[in-house]
């Protein structure tokens, strides 16, 4: 009694506990019990979300068109002229960069006609040989970090034209070469507004907030109904989701800047536009390029599950082989998938870590030397395709371009490797799948599934108030009220249920390899190397060595969203317990402390707000992930949200069930943030 007197709030949640548990008992499960389940006041609003986009596209605002293939006036909405025009801006700009990539006669034909091109057989954009492209990112890669970065682009583009995939992967690159400046540009533009405005940041903070934790296919079905679908669609849903961070990261950078730089640029005489591009975004410069490599990462994520809406590229063929159970083909592209976003991912935080080079004294060659090594590997490489139409004569110049059909394929392979795991690991592999599903996956379900609403919101609201007072209850309780009243509580259970369960895995993995690994200062680069480049993985890729194993069950997604979730718990460990002070560590041996005495009484307490972060991030990465698993038979808000893509009237469905998603991430946000925030003030952090 004593103890748990001292401890107050452990005295606080063993008795909300009692509580919670008596309430499961006592109430009754009955539809018509409001205590077992709130009524669903909000089930109308889906459809007045549909109506609501209906009227916008179709009947708000009319404004007279000119139709040139009927050659008269019609009369349209302003909101669907718009979107059209839009869409036929993105629509060109990413066939002008796969016609420049690939070849092709679509941009010609935007300026001339089909009758032209048709005329003229010279009229014909030519394609830029896989030798240049791969040349001119090896140069890239030197100029930015020297011969390992170099070698690793090299090597990177070889792969995928050697192995036939190069023409999917430049028009995955296509997608990310038009979203990825959009998002930076529109990013950069709202998160000075907010510098700027607290008004502004005041709006955008919540909006931001709902964005990051929005599940990828939301973003695709409100885009489906303005937009349609086709490559456009996807590159305007790439923009959309990848903006977010654009506008964190620039909002940071601007807020770090010293006010002595500031003061400085104000006595020099600048004026505000001065100020912005000549003080401010300079000094800015690493977190807004930084900003820059998550909006590349996220638009290749993005354009992968943009294939749900006609984008093409390596996604839509994945996607199109994961459908066809071909796991040998979808390793294959999902390996030019990782390499693209691995090359990606380094050669932008180069760019980002790159710091300006003046060079007064020195020459011309000296200060321009990679512009001519460039320009030098580029013609050597135009030359090298040009010889290969000499030494490849009569067939297939390998060093031009390489079809799919006549590259390297290791398929059969990766497919006799699979058949050789289901002939002698299918016993064992499903003992283990039985028993996690009948076990503990099935129970774990039906006691979430058997929870009274009002007996959730007590547990949840409880553990608000105890972490952070009456403000903290009343915002959980919020997120909870409108998944409450929406028709789709019992899925966000599941949906709850097996993000717990991942997550509770993935913060046990990730804290005891964590842990291990910080031990070790070569250990811990090591690990973090890992993690870096497991994070540069889209997440699609996650789930195709589980359906290889396991086939389609919830064991597939749970194991991928495990793996996938486990990444930031075991980065944010080890960073959070390799900050421990050195001088700590030498005080607690001088003192006589074992290593286990060491780590439990000194190193967790000091790293605890920092792992409680990487647990944060943990929940996001689960709840994303377990979403993206609808795709292969899970029963929860991901797989409605997977029905609303191929409904004409599923905009107000996605939405909403985007929205009960996005609230689940917010609610376990705040409760992390409060409490890891609360333990910093008790550090002195």
């Amino acid at each position: 009694m004593y103890y748990l007197i001292q401890r107050s709030k452990l005295a606080q949640f063993i008795l909300l506990l009692v509580v919670f548990l008596t309430l499961c008992f006592a109430i009754e499960p009955s539809e018509t019990n409001v205590l077992w389940r709130f009524p669903a006041l909000f089930a109308g609003l889906p459809g007045a979300i549909n109506g609501f986009a209906e009227n916008l596209m179709y009947e708000w605002f009319p404004v007279e068109v000119y139709d040139p293939d009927l050659e008269e006036y019609e009369t349209s909405a302003l909101i669907r002229e718009l979107t059209r025009g839009f869409s036929r801006s993105i629509l060109f700009c990413i066939e002008l960069i796969r016609d420049i990539l690939l070849g092709g006669v679509k941009t010609i034909v935007a300026f001339t006609s089909w009758d032209f091109v048709d005329e003229h057989e010279w009229a014909v954009w030519p394609a830029l040989p896989w030798t240049v492209v791969s040349g001119a990112s090896i140069v890239m890669g030197y100029a930015l970090r020297g011969t390992g970065l170099a070698l690793l682009t090299g090597l990177a583009t070889s792969y995928i034209a050697i192995f036939g995939q190069w023409e999917p992967a430049m028009e995955t690159l296509s997608f990310v070469l038009i979203a990825a400046p959009v998002s930076c540009l529109l990013g950069m533009g709202l998160g000075t507004a907010a510098y700027k405005s607290v008004t502004t940041e005041t709006i955008l903070k919540p909006l931001l907030n709902v964005a990051q934790t929005m599940p990828h296919f939301s973003y695709l079905i409100p885009v489906m109904v303005f937009f349609g679908v086709g490559d456009h669609a996807g590159a305007i849903a790439t923009i959309i989701f990848a903006t977010p961070p654009m506008i964190r990261l620039t909002l940071l950078g601007l807020k770090r800047v010293p006010a002595e730089v500031v003061e400085a640029g104000s006595m020099n005489g600048c004026t505000n536009l001065q100020m912005l591009y000549k003080v401010l975004i300079p000094t800015a410069r690493r977190d807004i390029l930084i900003g820059t490599n998550q909006v590349i990462m996220q638009c290749l994520a993005m354009a992968v599950i943009a294939s749900f809406i006609g984008a093409k590229g390596l996604g839509f063929n994945l996607l199109l082989a994961l459908n066809q159970l071909r796991i040998g083909q979808a390793l294959e592209l999902g390996i030019c998938i990782v390499l693209i976003a691995v090359v990606l991912d380094k050669l932008s935080l180069a760019w980002a870590d790159r710091q300006t080079d003046y060079f007064p004294d020195e020459s011309f060659l000296r200060r321009h030397r990679y512009r001519v090594m460039f320009l030098a590997v580029f013609g050597l490489c135009l030359l090298l395709s040009f010889l290969g139409n000499l030494v490849f004569s009569g067939g297939i110049n390998y060093f031009y371009l390489i079809p799919h059909n006549q590259g390297i394929t290791t398929e059969p392979f990766w497919q006799s490797g699979v058949d050789w795991m289901v002939e002698n690991w299918y016993h064992g592999l499903q003992a283990f799948n039985n028993w996690l599903i009948l076990d503990v996956l099935m129970p774990m379900k039906t006691a979430f599934l058997g929870m009274p609403v009002s007996a959730t919101f007590v547990l949840i609201m409880g553990i608000g108030f105890i972490i952070g007072g009456l403000r903290s209850a009343v915002i959980v309780g919020g997120f909870l009220l409108f998944i409450a009243f929406t028709e789709w509580w019992d899925r966000a259970l599941i949906t709850a249920y097996m993000t717990s369960f991942a997550v509770i895995v993935s913060a046990i993995f990730g804290l005891v390899i964590g842990s291990l690994c910080a031990q070790n200062s070569l250990a811990s680069r090591a690990i973090l190397i890992v993690c870096d480049t497991l994070q540069t993985f889209p997440s699609f890729i996650y789930l195709i060595p589980v359906i290889m194993l396991f086939g389609v069950t919830d064991t597939s997604v749970l194991l991928a969203v495990i793996v996938y979730a486990t990444i930031p718990a075991i980065r944010y460990t080890v960073e959070g317990l390799r900050s421990v002070p050195a001088t700590l560590h030498d005080a607690a041996s001088m003192s006589g402390v074992n290593r286990m005495q060491r780590w439990v009484k000194i190193e967790m307490p000091l790293a605890f707000p920092h792992i409680m972060l990487g647990l944060n991030q943990t929940v996001v990465f689960a709840l994303f992930m377990v979403i993206i698993g609808a795709m292969i038979g899970t029963e929860d808000l991901g797989q409605y949200i997977l029905k609303a893509l191929s409904d004409k009237n599923g905009i107000g469905n996605g939405l909403v069930l985007g929205l009960c998603v996005a609230f689940i991430g917010l609610a376990v946000d705040h409760l992390i943030h409060t409490w890891a925030d609360q333990k910093k003030a008790v550090l002195g952090m």
